[in-house]
């Protein structure tokens, strides 16, 4: 009996050119007879009997179905076309930024800062790098309040800033496109004036407004 299967397997890798066995997790209990190797395909045949044979051609059937082209099914990768790649540098740059303005902001009040901050490395009027945007000075000043008076360096960053953080680095996106913004309350009043004067009001959210 054991004879007639391992005709059947060799004659089947005739036939059909190819058979992959993976015997990684399993265990061969059995060790088939090395005179069945030595066979040719007409001993084989001869030694056969007819519902064998026929066990052969199912079997190279299934082969055949399992490889046919016709069972290829056609996929599309989905990919963000939103979404931003930067280098752990900057990304640990855009967080303790975000923690430092909106470290008290809920999840959406801390995106919107991170997509304020990579909206200014895509326009032409800022500098091309988180890194540059978020140290960047104009007039001597420092663009962002935390840089000038050192609560940047002091800041623990939060799991829950990373997770908005990373949200917005896969492309989520509420801002409308905003380039500033500012807490109206504690902003002196010649900065805030600036605002109100130089910029387009977008929208306001938590203690925060954004312009454009």
């Amino acid at each position: 009996m054991y004879k007639n299967c391992a005709l059947i397997l060799c004659l089947s890798m005739l036939i059909t050119g190819m058979c992959a066995v993976n015997v990684n997790e399993m265990e061969m209990n059995r060790t088939l007879n090395s005179e069945v190797f030595e066979m040719t395909l007409e001993e084989m045949q001869a030694e056969l009997k007819t519902e064998d044979i026929q066990e052969v051609s199912r079997f190279r059937e299934i082969l055949q179905n399992i490889s046919s082209p016709e069972r290829c099914v056609n996929y599309n990768v989905l990919v963000n076309e939103n979404a931003v790649y930067l280098d752990d540098e900057s990304v640990e740059i855009l967080c303790r930024i975000v923690e430092a303005e909106a470290g008290n902001e809920d999840e959406k009040g801390r995106m919107l800062v991170a997509n304020v901050v990579l909206n200014r490395v895509k326009s032409s009027r800022f500098p091309d790098t988180v890194k540059g945007v978020v140290f960047q000075k104009s007039g001597g000043l420092c663009q962002f309040s935390p840089v000038a008076n050192g609560r940047y360096y002091r800041v623990k960053v939060s799991d829950q800033t990373r997770e908005a953080v990373e949200k917005v680095l896969r492309g989520a996106d509420e801002s409308q496109g905003a380039l500033y913004f500012v807490n109206r309350y504690a902003a002196n009043a010649e900065y805030m004036s600036w605002f109100d004067r130089k910029c387009t009001p977008l929208f306001s959210y938590g203690r925060h407004e954004f312009f454009s």
